[in-house]
This record gives structure tokens, sequence and C-alpha cells, in this order.
């Protein structure tokens, strides 16, 4: 067992100079956020309860859930053929996982602008499918999936790689068919990493901005998130809207980190 020791006077200093940058980045903002939402309470509350806030809500939780649901069947399929698999091109591929995660979300949504905007090099394909993709719904939630891509086959690779596959192993040995090892070895096995990609996948969805202002436009009642609706009540001078709805993200966000913790624990 570890003894713990006295903190001397550079490790007071040291501690009490961390609680008062985390407090400075952290804490004052947020209680900033605070009290100008409870100064303003019931027309905070008035315009959150409106159509478009509402609308702008559910089309994030929306977006959210399938991105979820997406990535969550990519995350587990891509982490095995990464993991269990050797091929060429293999560290490639790996390479390209990580890719949303250095592009800026901006440039993501240009990106896809470019290739199912107006002049499009994928406009005719989906005229003649008859789809409204760019500035309509279907493109927030492309691109959102894009940004989203990583996480949770980053936490499911993670989780196979130190498990290893001697169960899976064992599994087949014993008579069981690929199908079988999957659904009662590997997945019961990979259910932790899981759990977190689908919730670092959350977080990252509630607040993607960038990319879906590019893309979607804002467009109230049809392609306007949670993010853009506060972008959108700024600009029209309307404070106690963005306050109120940046204060329900931010609650979103730390109860999101909650179920993070008691993940890690």
């Amino acid at each position: 067992m570890h003894s713990l020791r006295r903190p001397t006077g550079v490790s007071r200093f040291i501690f009490l100079g961390v609680c008062a940058w985390l407090a400075a980045l952290l804490l004052v903002p947020l209680g900033a956020l605070c009290v100008n939402v409870a100064s303003d309470l019931g027309h905070v509350v008035s315009v959150l309860s409106g159509p478009e806030a509402l609308n702008a809500i559910a089309l994030t939780l929306a977006v959210t859930l399938a991105c979820i649901v997406f990535n969550g069947i990519f995350g587990v399929a891509g982490a095995l053929v990464l993991v269990r698999q050797r091929f060429v091109g293999r560290r490639v591929l790996d390479a390209l996982v990580d890719l949303p995660l250095a592009l800026s979300p901006v440039m993501t949504g240009l990106a896809f602008l470019l290739v199912l905007g107006r002049s499009g090099v994928l406009r005719p394909v989906v005229d003649r499918l008859g789809l409204d993709v760019a500035f309509a719904w279907p493109s927030v939630l492309i691109v959102t999936l894009f940004v989203t891509l990583p996480f949770t086959l980053r936490e499911v690779a993670l989780v196979l790689e130190e498990v290893g596959d001697s169960e899976e192993q064992a599994a087949s040995t014993l008579g069981a068919s690929a199908w079988q090892a999957f659904w009662r070895v590997t997945l019961p096995n990979v259910r932790g990493g899981l759990v977190m990609g689908a919730t670092l996948t959350a977080a990252r969805a509630l607040g993607e901005f960038g990319a879906v202002l590019v893309v979607g436009g804002s467009i109230a009642n049809r392609t306007q998130t949670a993010t853009t609706f506060i972008h959108g009540a700024l600009e029209e001078r309307q404070e106690s809207a963005a306050y109120g709805m940046a204060l329900l993200l931010a609650a979103a966000a730390v109860a999101l980190l909650f179920v993070l913790q008691r993940r890690r624990e």
C-alpha cells in the first residue's frame, strides 16, 4: 500500500493553480450562463417551448440517435475488420478513420456541399432519385455521421485488442458458428466500449455546429439544430433564447460526462 504524502507548499500552490484554472475555464462561464437564464426564466421557457425551438431540439435528438445506431453498427464491424483482419492497405484505412478528427467541421460541410450541392458531382444522381439532400435534413445527418465516425470504432477496437481472440477461438473449437461466436462472445466483450463510444458520439453530435450550418443552412423548422438555433437567436438579438438553449445543451453534456465517468469506474 502506498502512503499518502502531506502536501508541501509547492504542491498546494500547484493544486490551487489548477483549481483556479479549471474554475476560470469551466465553472465561471457555466455560472454566468445559469445566472442569465435565471434572470429571465419565464421568457426562456416560453421561447424554448415554441415550435421553432422544439423542432430544433427534435432534429438534434433524431440525428444524435441515428448517429448512435449507425456508428454503433459500423463501429463494431469496422473495429473487427481493423483488429482481427490483416490485408493490404490496412494502415491507410486505419489512418482514414481518424480523418474526421483532423478536419475542420466547416471544411467538412463545404466538402459535402461540393459533392451534394447545387453544382455538386452527385447532384444529377440526387435529382434523378428525387431526393432533397443539401439544405435538407439528410445533409445534417450525413455530416454529423462523418464527424462522429471515429468514436465508437476506436473504443470498440481498443477493447478488442485488450481481450484478444482466445475466447472466440474457443467458441469456434466447441462448434459455434461465426455468427454465434459474435453474438455470444464478441458482442458481450465489447459492450463497455460500445457504450463509451455511443456516449462520445452523442456528445459530439449534440454539439456539432460548423458542418451542419454549411450544408443545412439553419432553415427554421427544416434544418435548424439546437446549435444553429443558438447562432440564429444571437444574430436576431434574442439573447435569452440563445442562453436557454445553450444551458440545455450544457446540461446534456454534463449528463453524458457523468455516464462516461461511471463507465470508467
